[in-house]
């Protein structure tokens, strides 16, 4: 099978269920920014050593989960049951990691500079792609109906990678540091 179909040579793309839309539209805008984010957690994966297994598992099932997230925003038609979804489950799974690293973590006491080992910084970023990525949907929602668990989704996993951040900085003794206002 060939990778390319040219079947967007004229700046459109097909949506699971059917349909044809702008490459340019709000909802190909907002998936395919959980698509970079995705790529941006394959980066950070890249940077993390053996000592870092953890977050290398966490990583990992996020991805896997993000793929839902992309499939579940390409997906117009709500009702189409051949499609995955995002579900409650997916944001309670994790608020349970936020809450397991956060035990590990001293008390956040003020904002802290992005920064810190490799791993660490890639996770900031990836913290911000997240966020432009909840951005997305959310104005893709003031436009078309969406699942809104997809918008918990995000918002609790930027919450995440902000923790796992702090978490891997934390494992490799970097102390955080807080802007200078």
């Amino acid at each position: 099978m060939k990778i390319y179909t040219r079947t967007g040579d004229q700046g459109e793309t097909g949506l699971l269920g059917g349909g044809r839309v702008s490459k340019a539209s709000p909802r190909i805008e907002a998936y395919g920014t959980v698509d970079e984010l995705n790529a941006a957690l394959g980066v950070v994966a890249a940077q993390l050593d053996g000592s870092e297994a953890k977050a290398r598992e966490i990583i990992a099932k996020v991805q896997n989960e993000l793929h839902t997230v992309c499939a579940d925003l390409a997906a117009p038609d709500l009702q189409n049951e051949k499609v995955p979804r995002v579900g409650a489950k997916h944001v309670e799974e994790l608020e349970r990691l936020c809450d397991e690293l956060e035990e590990e973590l001293p008390p956040l006491e003020s904002f802290v500079l992005p920064g810190g080992t490799p791993a660490g910084a890639l996770l900031h970023w990836a913290r911000t792609v997240a966020r432009r990525a909840e951005r997305r949907v959310v104005e893709l929602a003031t436009h078309e109906k969406i699942n809104t668990e997809v918008v918990r989704y995000l918002n609790r996993l930027s919450d995440l990678l902000f923790l796992l951040a702090r978490w891997v900085n934390h494992r490799a003794g970097v102390e955080e540091r807080p802007p200078s206002y």
